[in-house]
């Protein structure tokens, strides 16, 4: 066991205006690995959510003209005191989401490089100047925080997706109420505490518990709030943006997904199976990026079957606070009942068990790593995002099949290719449907990179943003999200990649060099003839200069700003 086993649980409050509220009616918090209580949760009265809008709304008129610099101060610092007591943080994680620790230790360090990104990015939230039609007018745009927001954040990362909703608000000069979920409460109430640690001043952030619906509901509906931004489920999202369509209030949403994972013929197994085991197997496969729909051609797929069946199964399932733990239980009992019903439905419509199935017997919410053989795509592991540790495989002859295939859902949010062809990785990465493309690796979740998808997966704000954030355009708004594509490909494949493109750079520079030649020769003719070559020498010298406002703003930080004209 961990050396810190006996440290006991943190208490839970409520975060309202700089103050922590804890004396509140309330639920019970359990830990999924064995069922015992942990603590008590207070939940938010009216009042209290009157309070939270009323303290958001008052410092929203500060903070919003608060310096840039003082800003990335403060995200700085929540950064700098994330990884001190990251330790602590990561063994209530543990304690009250159940993934093993080591992946809770990850989940906090790595958001730490969230906030700081966006400490850097507040600095550079650019306006532009747009050319006038008449001399006496001068037109240019701005970018101003949006107001009070609400977030609604999941709980199977509760600390990561709290902290990227924070710090993309505060950094933009918004204020924030935020609901996260009540099944794993403690990083949330650690969170706040490092912010207001950090110096940011009250009523900025606000931290409320509650029965979802009753809070969301209030929240939405009150005309103090001007955004909302969710991540969750496909259905609970639905009804969220019908109720924020309704008051015309900016919405952001990241929806479930069901990410199809293409094994082609061709691809290095030796790569692909232990990290698509590894990726499979990480919180016990709650992650809505998590691979959760095997395509695997068919002249491999005994192969990769077998491979991939033997390397997930030898996950160690058990209490994420012991040691050699690699999979940890599911948060709780009801993701247990919906892994049986997966599995009996895929039984049924045909499919092999090849390992796994049934819930461990022992306390806690454990369910073993499931493989199911030959899925048919009519049942529902394959039409439904399962949501933990079951993996459906299926064969396919063509890869133009397996994209089909892959695009009969109406969810895009991740998809993954495995191959050492560049035909086939072009040809996948540009026809799937999907917001993001990982080709032979995964690293979709970097604060550099954007996060998002299509259709169901993914709700936008309807606002004239360009995907750098930094422009606008009529069109924008009619523009699919392009795919982020994520190349790894192996070494032969890069060398020709390599060589392909030395040979084009090869062949520009000898048309630069004779384009160069010919206006050298037309000025020592001009020369010659008693002119002068300075025309000549200017186009030379003539250098390229960037227009402001070109810094690679994430589409997701750019939701928080909206443009203004003057």
């Amino acid at each position: 066991m961990n050396v810190h086993q006996a440290a006991p649980y943190a208490p839970l409050a409520l975060y309202i205006d700089g103050r922590f509220v804890s004396e509140r009616e309330g639920e019970a918090v359990y830990n999924p690995a064995n069922g015992n209580a942990l603590g008590h949760l207070p939940h938010a009265t009216e009042q209290d959510l009157d309070l939270a809008l009323a303290a958001a709304a008052r410092a929203f008129e500060t903070w919003r003209w608060t310096s840039p610099l003082e800003r990335s101060r403060i995200l700085r610092r929540v950064a700098e005191l994330i990884r001190e007591r990251s330790d602590e943080i990561a063994w209530h994680l543990t304690l009250d989401q159940g993934k093993p620790l080591a992946e809770a230790k990850n989940e906090v360090v790595t958001a730490a490089d969230h906030a700081e990104w966006h400490a850097e990015e507040c600095r550079r939230i650019y306006g532009r100047v747009i050319p006038s039609r008449m001399a006496s007018v001068r037109q240019s745009v701005i970018r101003q925080p949006v107001g009070v927001c609400v977030a609604f954040t999941p709980w199977n990362f509760p600390f990561n997706q709290a902290l990227r909703k924070m710090s993309a608000a505060l950094a933009s000069g918004c204020t924030l109420i935020i609901k996260p979920a009540e099944d794993a409460p403690s990083s949330v109430v650690a969170l706040a505490r490092l912010f207001d640690e950090a110096g940011l001043p009250p009523g900025c952030l606000n931290v409320v518990w509650g029965v979802p619906a009753n809070v969301s509901d209030y929240l939405i509906r009150s005309p103090i709030v001007r955004k909302v931004s969710f991540t969750g489920s496909v259905p609970v999202g639905k009804q969220l943006a019908s109720l924020a369509g309704a008051h015309m209030k900016r919405m952001t949403m990241e929806l479930g997904g069901h990410s199809p994972v293409l094994v082609c013929e061709d691809a290095d197994l030796d790569q692909a199976v232990p990290l698509l085991a590894r990726l499979k197997a990480l919180n016990a496969g709650q992650v809505c990026m998590a691979p959760s729909r095997f395509y695997v051609q068919e002249n491999i797929f005994d192969e990769f079957t077998e491979r991939f069946t033997k390397a997930f199964s030898a996950c160690v399932v058990g209490d994420g606070l012991d040691q050699g733990t690699t999979m940890g239980p599911l948060a709780h009992s009801g993701r247990v009942s919906a892994m049986t019903e997966f599995v009996e439905d895929a039984l049924q419509c045909g499919a092999t068990l090849a390992a796994g199935g049934a819930p461990l017997a022992r306390p806690g919410n454990f369910f073993p790593p499931t493989v199911l053989v030959n899925a048919p795509d009519r049942s529902r592991v394959m039409r439904e995002e399962p949501f933990g540790p079951v993996a459906p495989v299926a064969s396919f002859k063509t890869l133009e099949e397996a994209v089909s295939r892959a695009n009969s859902l109406p969810y895009g949010l991740a998809s993954y290719v495995f191959t050492r062809s560049l035909k086939n990785s072009h040809y996948a990465s540009s026809r799937l449907e999907a917001g993001m493309v990982s080709i032979n690796h995964f690293g979709i979740a970097l604060p550099e990179t954007p996060l998002g998808g299509v259709w169901l997966t993914a709700a936008p704000s309807a606002t004239k943003t360009a995907p750098d954030g930094t422009a606008a355009s009529p069109t924008t708004p009619f523009v699919r999200p392009t795919a982020t594509l994520m190349v790894g490909l192996p070494r032969e494949s890069r060398i020709s990649w390599a060589l392909t493109v030395s040979i084009w750079c090869f062949m520009v520079f000898l048309l630069a060099l004779r384009e160069c030649a010919e206006i050298v020769g037309r000025a020592a003719g001009r020369q010659a003839a008693g002119g002068s070559c300075e025309r000549s020498l200017q186009l030379a010298r003539h250098h390229t200069t960037w227009p402001v406002g070109t810094s690679p703003l994430s589409s997701f930080m750019a939701a928080w700003a909206t443009s203004g004209s003057s």
